[in-house]
């Protein structure tokens, strides 16, 4: 009796781990190590902001196809085999981006590295999930997604340090990019070798057909908003920082506030989930990175960007937890399929959001239009969850 008690505890412990570190590098790193690295970047290729954006956006486009592409049939049976694959791909895509210049080759290297993003948050999310979900283990959930908050929050700390480096023949955004690829290298080793192997029977059921309902497609719709609504501010945030003050160690700080407020996240609206249910947790947390997201360009310089950064990091991983979490209620015979569809309308936010926000920012000269113009679609998709529907989803 013992034995069966202690082995479900194992599992889950392993799953946990080998989630935190997988979205650590998949998202902390395969997604958001762009953050930090742009404003160098900027300056040692002569990028402007339309420039930065169009390369952001080639990210989101791969984490668009992937996300389609994840939603169909072919990949049942094949989840762990394309999980750690993916982050394989990752490792060798933050190596390939200290390599290369150019718009077009940093935008192909990012199209593919938004791809693998993409396969490891669905593919890794649907083997931990599940885990956490068949032993009745929320902590499993918390874990997984606080791996993004932490990748950032190390991916901030790794930049700082390698700033105060003397100087050397390569430039020193190359150097991040490169020590990105080496943090990462470790990570995946790390989750090669934990993370569980899911049933083959159970892996390999296709799965039905989604069917639409009037709370699911407002759900859908909303996450997409959110798709944009934030991207502006997590992009640009080191940016704007760096616009403020040229101050590696505030760049640094805005970073590492934003890391270590989303590594935390779902640990402080806890309360809020207990008390409300997921749903309304769901609709404050949009309007919270409604405020935090215009923080960033109407509060002054530096509460700005700390301020902003903070509640974009105590938001964004919430939101999205939250988002799939109530995506699976809705369309629980069809969860995998319901994830990557969710993601694929995010996916579609973020290509448009660093797009817009990157014209309008080179056209102004600003971040401040666009930033209060993110705000707004936040707004929509927040007016959207209350009046779709979705607030009538009854959590446990």
């Amino acid at each position: 009796m013992m034995h069966r008690t202690a082995t479900p505890s194992r599992e889950t412990l392993r799953a946990a781990i080998a989630g935190a570190l997988a979205m650590a590098v998949a998202m902390g790193l395969g997604r958001f190590f762009y953050t930090p690295v742009l404003p160098g970047m900027m300056a040692g290729l002569h990028l402007d902001a339309a420039d930065a954006g169009i390369i952001a956006a080639a990210n989101f486009a791969g984490y668009l196809l992937g996300a389609v592409l994840a939603a169909y049939g072919w990949a049942a049976g094949h989840e762990r085999r394309l999980a750690v694959g993916s982050l394989v791909a990752t490792v060798l895509l933050l190596l390939a981006m200290g390599l290369l210049s150019g718009v077009a080759a940093l935008s192909v290297a990012r199209f593919l590295a938004g791809l693998a993003s993409a396969f490891g948050l669905i593919f890794t999310s649907g083997i931990v999930l599940s885990i956490g979900l068949s032993h009745r283990e929320p902590r499993v959930q918390m874990a997984h997604f606080s791996g993004v908050g932490i990748g950032i929050a190390v991916s901030a700390v790794l930049v700082y340090l390698l700033s105060l480096a003397p100087a050397s023949a390569i430039p020193a955004w190359r150097v991040d990019w490169f020590a990105g690829a080496l943090l990462g290298a470790f990570g995946l080793a790390a989750v090669a070798w934990l993370l569980p192997r899911p049933e083959g029977s159970a892996s390999a059921v296709r799965e039905p057909a989604i069917i639409w309902t009037r709370p699911l497609a407002a759900l859908t719709l909303s996450y997409g908003l959110f798709g944009i609504g934030y991207v502006v501010t997590a992009t640009f945030i080191v940016a704007i920082a760096r616009e403020g003050a040229e101050s590696p160690l505030l760049e640094c700080l805005t970073w590492l506030v934003t890391g270590a407020a989303a590594a935390v996240s779902l640990l402080v609206w806890k309360p809020v989930e207990r008390r409300h249910g997921v749903a309304a947790a769901y609709l404050m947390a949009i309007l919270v990175e409604t405020v935090g997201v215009a923080a960033t360009v109407v509060l002054p310089f530096p509460a700005s960007a700390l301020i902003g950064g903070g509640l974009l990091g105590l938001t964004f991983i919430v939101i999205t937890a939250y988002g799939l979490q109530l995506g699976r209620m809705l369309a629980s015979a069809s969860a995998r399929r319901v994830l990557a569809l969710m993601t694929a309308a995010f996916g579609v936010g973020q290509i448009l959001g660093p797009l817009g926000a990157g014209f309008l920012a080179a056209r102004t000269g600003s971040y401040a239009l666009p930033s209060l113009a993110a705000a707004g679609v936040l707004l929509l998709a927040a007016a959207i969850t209350a009046l779709g529907g979705v607030l009538s989803i009854k959590s446990r």
